[in-house]
Formats: structure tokens, C-alpha cells, sequence
């Protein structure tokens, strides 16, 4: 079984570092980097209108909690957004394409 997990980040070049660590450390097969968004939010009683680009990861479902610290770890946000959801349907050569690509536990 796979996950996605979205994350949103400052910018593409911390985006793209931090999809390359995961990736590398066999974490999460792909991040898919989707530039230009904005995001508008309460943050500390304050309202906050930033640029952010978005990342959708894809994992195997067994590896999110050790997905999760290591984003967690390396994210610059104080309360980064990290959240999985599983996809309804994929299509089998997809998903073992992600489980083979993930080895790390």
C-alpha cells in the first residue's frame, strides 16, 4: 500500500534540497515540486499571506512515521504541514515502482 504526503515549503530551492534528502535516503520515491502557491493563515493571532510552493511525496503507507521525523527534522517550518492520505486506486506497476524505490524502514 502507498501514501502520498503533501508538505508546503518556502521556496523551490529548499523544496527541491529537501525532496533530493529523501529521495536519496531511499524515504520517499518522488516529490513532485508544484510551484507558486499562497497560502493565507492564522499564524501566532496574526494573519499571514505567503508565497509557498507545494510537495506531494510518494511512500510506502508502512514508512510514514519514519517519512514523517525525517521531514519533520529537516522542514524550516516551526508547524510544518505534513499529511498523508491514501490514494483510492493506483495502478499496481505505480505502486511496486514506489515500494522498490523505498528500502529504508
Amino acid at each position: 500500500m502507498i501514501q502520498f504526503v503533501i508538505t508546503t515549503l518556502p521556496d523551490e530551492s529548499s523544496a527541491a534540497a529537501i525532496v533530493h534528502e529523501l529521495v536519496e535516503k531511499k524515504l520517499a520515491a518522488c516529490g513532485t515540486i508544484i510551484p507558486s502557491a499562497r497560502s493565507i493563515y492564522r499564524w501566532k493571532d496574526s494573519i499571514q499571506d505567503t508565497s509557498e510552493v507545494i510537495v506531494l511525496f510518494k511512500i510506502p503507507a508502512t514508512h510514514f512515521s519514519v517519512f514523517s521525523q525525517a521531514l519533520q527534522s529537516i522542514h524550516p517550518f516551526e508547524n510544518p504541514e505534513i499529511v498523508a492520505f491514501d490514494p483510492a486506486e493506483a495502478a499496481a506497476i505505480y505502486s511496486n515502482w514506489i515500494l522498490e524505490s523505498c528500502t529504508a524502514t
